[in-house]
């Protein structure tokens, strides 16, 4: 299941009509392997997946919701953070917290 923490790597290579030799490396999700981060920044990278996992199905963010996508991925976080993450996007909404994060217009 692709929430666990170790298939976290590199986005899939774009598409492009650039010429091979002209083209940038393919971004990367992260400039730091998921292996080296905090318990903390999984578990909040984990929630964010959850809630976008949600949010692009149509589901309703609840905190339960979260975290049955976490432990159908074999992974856990601390009690808390399915709670905040639920609370932040009920309260601000997920458009507008995807618009922040996107730094797009």
């Amino acid at each position: 299941f692709w929430l666990k923490p170790a298939a976290l790597g590199p986005l899939p290579l774009q598409i492009s009509r650039t010429h091979p030799s002209k083209q940038r490396a393919p971004a990367s999700m992260s400039s730091v392997p998921a292996a080296e981060l905090s318990k903390e920044q999984k578990d909040e990278l984990l929630c964010t997946y959850a809630a976008l996992i949600l949010h692009d199905d149509g589901a309703e963010v609840t905190p339960q919701a979260m975290n049955n996508l976490i432990k159908a991925a074999n992974c856990t976080v601390e009690s808390y953070w399915p709670m905040l993450m639920a609370k932040m996007i009920n309260t601000t909404g997920m458009e507008s917290l995807i618009k922040m994060g996107s730094g797009g217009g």
